[in-house]
């Protein structure tokens, strides 16, 4: 990751998190929150209690998508960046944002159709990321589908880095299970699951558009959102392989990153919910 540590952006969750439970610690209904942090057993207490207070934080997201010339940060670039501000308590954009930046080739373009020659027409990119650094400057947390991948960008010329948790709205966020999505849905299929209309693909702002209008329709997202922000720890299931469908179920990765293992990043609250154990992947 090159705009900042893993360490950094559990480092900002926690502070934002402390934060929060400061605020709620004025009243005893408070206080049962605050401990339900270090005791799973107490998690219900934290999302009873927070749908109160919810308007504390956060209260504004940056709703990202990027478009990039391929899947590695070392040989591509990113080509186009796509952002969204968004009111979490009034289910209002704020603003919104879209441009490209110049490359030289694009080898994805059968993906994201967006011819090379394209980007380097005449167009204020750099004004745009003047811009979209006032962005990040305004929003409390940024959300991006599939974040593990957009956010590996940031800090790599010429794109700023993003000193600002993350959420990632595919692993990170418990949606709904009437909405019988998959563990790690597509942003496509949450949108319809949402009844989002879903009219193009792969283009930055689109994407941005579809996770801002699942947001607005989303009645406990305060919640959502601040259960996403809980600090996670990649964790291995302990499961044979003929039980090894309860951790794909689970949204659990096979072979990636770790080899030879089923893994996820899950919060201390998502892992005692599990039908199975897991144990935390030690450092590499």
């Amino acid at each position: 990751m090159l705009a900042a540590s893993n360490s950094s952006v559990e480092d900002s969750q926690l502070d934002l998190l402390g934060d929060f439970l400061k605020d709620e610690a004025k009243s005893s209904e408070t206080s049962m929150a605050v401990k339900s942090l270090d005791s799973p057993a107490n998690s219900t207490s934290l999302t009873n209690t927070t749908s109160r207070y919810s308007e504390l934080f956060p209260e504004t997201l940056l709703i990202i998508d990027t478009e990039t010339t391929g899947l590695d940060v070392n040989e591509n670039n990113c080509l186009e960046i796509g952002a969204i501000l968004f009111h979490v308590k009034s289910r209002c954009v704020l603003a919104q944002q879209s441009f490209l930046l110049p490359v030289d080739s694009n080898d994805a373009q059968k993906i994201n159709r967006i011819p090379a020659h394209v980007t380097r027409l005449s167009q204020p990119w750099k004004e745009g990321l003047v811009y979209f650094e006032h962005l990040i400057d305004c929003c409390d947390a940024v959300v991006a589908h599939n974040a593990t991948f957009d956010r590996q960008w940031f800090g790599k010329e010429p794109l700023p880095a993003i000193i600002k948790p993350w959420i990632c709205s595919m692993e990170d966020i418990s949606w709904p299970e009437n909405l019988q999505l998959r563990p790690r849905p597509s942003v496509r299929d949450l949108a319809l699951s949402y009844e989002v209309p879903v009219w193009n693909a792969h283009r930055a702002l689109t994407d941005c558009i579809y996770l801002s209008e699942v947001f607005r329709r989303t009645e406990n997202l305060e919640t959502l959102l601040i259960q996403a922000l809980e600090p996670r720890t990649l964790m291995r299931a302990k499961v044979s392989y003929e039980n090894r469908n309860l951790a794909k179920k689970a949204g659990f990765v096979w072979n990636n990153p770790v080899p030879g293992a089923w893994v996820r990043r899950l919060s201390q609250r998502e892992a005692t919910a599990l039908n199975f154990d897991v144990i935390p992947v030690e450092p590499g």
